[in-house]
C-alpha cells in the first residue's frame, strides 16, 4: 500500500540500510537511491519471492528470475558445474549460488546494499526462538487459529477468485478450513489424485471438502499427462528443479485456473514451522544417545564391536550398530545420511574432469552455515530454521510459485503469514515435537477445527507414482531414458552410471530408482529446453 511504502522510505531516511532490522514486518523489496547511487535488495525472512542477481563491470543487474539477470548482454551464462554436482545432491540448485556461474541469489532474510561497485550482504533477519515454561497453550492454539483466519481474509480476493490447494493434509485442510469460513459455502477447493491406490489420497482432500462444505474440485493425472507436460515444466523452471510434485502443482493450479480462480491459497510451511515432518522426530532419537553417561556408551560400543560375527548380523545388533554410527555422526550432517551421493562413490557417478573442478564438500557446508546460524537455538529449531532455506525457500516455494505461474494464477501462503511466523518461535520445543508426536502444539491446536481423522492421518503429500508408470507405459519409459542417454554427451556423469540408474530402475525398487530417474531426466530436460 502507499501509506506502508512511505512509511519504508521514511524508515529508510532516517536509518539508511539498516532500517529493515527495525521493522516487525520485513518484506521483499528493491530500494534504489539514485541520490546516494546505491540499491538495496532484501527477501523476506522465509523468502516467499526471490531476487536474483550479478555483478558486472558497470553495475548491478537483478530481477526475479535467473533467466531475466542472464539476458542482459553483460552477464555471462556460463554453467556452474557446482551447481549441477549440487543439483543432484538436493535436486534443485540452493541459494545463494544458481546454475549460472555469473548469478547469484539471496537466501531468506538476507540483505544486499550495493554501493560504489561494492556488494554487502547480511542477514537482517534472524528468529529468536524461545523457550518459555509457562505459555498457555489453550490460549496459544486459538491465536494461531485466528491468525489463520484473519491472513486467509487478508488474502482472499473475492470467493469467485479465490481457491484452495487441497491435499486432505493438516496444513491444506486448515487453510480451506479457513476460507471456507470466510466465503461459507462457496469456497472452492482443488484437489489431485493419482490411479495408483498406494499414491492416492483423495479420500481425506474429499473429507475436508464435505466437513468444511466447500466446492470441490478434483483431477486426476495420469502418465499421459505426465508425457505430455513434463518437457513443458522442466523447460519453465529458471534452473534444473527436480521436485516430482511440481508435476501435481501444475496440474492443480491449471484445474483452478480452468474453473476461473485468479488466486489459490496455498498450505506450505505448516510442517517447517510447527515440526511435522518425520525426520525431525528420527533425529531427536538419536539425540538420546548422547544423553549416556560417557563409560555406558564406551562400553555399548565395545560390546556391539566385538560380537561374533555371526551374532553381529543379527537384526537387533545390527540396528543397534547402526544407530550409534548415525548418532555419532554430528548435526546436521547426520540429516544427509540417505542421500544418494553419499551412499554412493562419487568417482562411479561423475567424470574425473567434472570432480576436479567443483568442491564436494559444499552442499553440507550450506547446510552448516545455516543450521549454526540462530542464537541460542535447541537442536529442533535449528532444523526447522534450516528447512525454512533448504526446504521452503530453496524447493517449494520455487515448486509452487513457477507452477502456479505456469498455470497462469497468483498463490499465496496463509501459514507462512509474518504474525504466524513469530507466534511459532514462542512455542517451545517439547510443544512442537511432543516426544515422537509431531506437530502436537498444532494439532492441539486444530483439534475443535478439523476432522480427527485428518488431524491424526499418516504424512503423505503431493507423492508422484512415477517409478511405478515408468515401469509399463512406453512413451514415459522413452522421454525418460532418452533424456537420460542425452546426458552422456555432456561431461558431466559416467557413461556407465547413466545405463546402471535405467538398469536399477528396471530390475529393482522401482520407487526408489524412479526419483533418481526423474532427477536426471529433469536435468537433461532443463538443457534441452534452455537449447543447450
Amino acid at each position: 500500500s502507499l501509506p506502508h511504502r512511505q512509511h519504508l522510505l521514511a524508515s529508510y531516511r532516517s536509518h539508511g540500510a539498516n532500517f529493515l532490522a527495525r521493522e516487525t514486518q520485513p518484506e521483499s523489496l528493491v530500494l534504489i537511491d539514485a541520490e546516494r547511487q546505491s540499491v538495496l535488495l532484501a527477501t523476506d525472512p522465509i523468502g516467499l519471492s526471490h531476487i536474483y542477481y550479478a555483478q558486472t563491470a558497470d553495475g548491478l543487474v537483478f530481477g526475479s528470475s535467473a533467466d531475466i539477470v542472464i539476458h542482459h548482454p553483460e552477464v555471462d551464462d556460463t554453467i556452474s558445474r557446482q551447481s549441477v554436482f549440487d543439483y543432484v545432491y538436493y535436486h534443485h540448485c540452493p541459494s545463494p549460488g544458481t546454475i549460472y556461474q555469473s548469478v547469484k541469489k539471496l537466501e531468506c532474510g538476507q540483505c544486499l546494499h550495493y554501493h560504489d561497485g561494492q556488494i554487502t550482504l547480511s542477514y537482517y533477519w534472524q528468529p529468536a526462538f524461545q523457550e518459555p515454561s509457562a505459555l498457555d497453550l489453550k490460549q496459544a492454539g486459538a491465536e494461531l487459529q485466528q491468525l489463520l483466519r484473519d491472513a486467509v481474509k487478508s488474502m482472499a480476493i473475492h470467493e469467485s477468485d479465490t481457491g484452495a490447494f487441497l491435499s486432505g493434509g493438516l496444513d491444506s485442510s486448515s487453510v480451506a478450513g479457513a476460507l471456507a469460513q470466510a466465503f461459507p459455502g462457496q469456497a472452492q477447493t482443488f484437489s489431485i489424485g493419482f490411479p495408483v491406490q498406494a499414491y492416492n489420497e483423495i479420500e481425506y482432500a474429499r473429507l475436508a471438502a464435505n466437513h468444511f462444505n466447500t466446492r470441490q474440485h478434483e483431477y486426476f493425472v495420469t502418465p499421459e499427462d505426465t508425457v505430455k507436460a513434463v518437457p513443458l515444466i522442466a523447460a519453465y523452471y529458471d534452473e534444473p528443479f527436480g521436485n516430482s510434485s511440481a508435476l501435481a502443482a501444475y496440474y492443480c493450479a491449471k484445474l483452478a485456473k480452468d474453473n476461473g480462480i485468479k488466486r489459490l491459497l496455498a498450505g506450505d510451511g505448516g510442517d517447517e514451522i510447527f515440526a511435522g515432518n518425520e525426520r525431525y522426530a528420527k533425529q531427536m532419537l538419536f539425540e538420546h544417545y548422547h544423553r549416556l553417561p560417557r563409560f555406558m556408551a564406551n562400553a555399548l560400543e565395545t560390546g556391539l564391536n566385538h560380537l561374533p560375527t555371526a551374532l553381529a548380523k543379527q537384526k537387533l545388533p545390527f540396528k543397534a550398530k547402526r544407530y550409534i554410527e548415525q548418532a555419532k555422526t554430528p548435526m546436521p550432517d547426520r540429516l544427509q545420511d540417505y542421500n544418494y551421493l553419499h551412499r554412493h562413490d562419487i568417482t562411479d557417478i561423475f567424470q574425473a574432469d567434472f570432480l576436479a573442478a567443483i568442491t564436494p564438500s559444499e552442499p553440507l557446508r550450506l547446510l552448516r552455515d545455516c543450521y549454526w546460524r540462530p542464537e541460542n537455538a535447541s537442536t529442533l529449531n535449528r532444523m526447522l530454521y534450516m528447512d525454512w532455506k533448504i526446504t521452503l525457500h530453496d524447493n517449494d516455494l520455487v515448486k509452487v510459485n513457477r507452477m502456479c505461474e505456469l498455470a497462469g494464477v497468483e498463490v499465496c501462503y496463509p501459514l507462512l503469514d509474518q504474525r504466524i511466523l513469530d507466534l511459532s518461535l514462542k512455542i517451545p520445543s517439547a510443544s512442537k515435537l511432543n516426544g515422537q508426536k509431531l506437530r502436537w502444539f498444532y494439532k492441539q491446536a486444530m483439534a475443535d477445527f478439523l476432522p480427527e481423522p485428518i488431524i491424526n492421518k499418516s504424512k503423505h503429500g503431493f507423492g508422484l507414482p512415477f517409478g511405478v508408470w515408468l515401469k509399463d507405459h512406453q512413451p514415459l519409459k522413452e522421454l525418460a531414458y532418452d533424456a537420460i542417454h542425452s546426458l552422456k554427451k555432456r561431461d558431466y556423469f559416467q557413461p556407465a552410471f547413466l545405463d546402471q540408474a535405467i538398469d536399477m530402475h528396471q530390475s529393482i525398487h522401482a520407487g526408489f530408482y524412479g526419483e533418481l530417474i526423474w532427477v536426471l531426466m529433469m536435468l537433461e530436460l532443463w538443457f534441452a529446453g534452455k537449447g543447450r
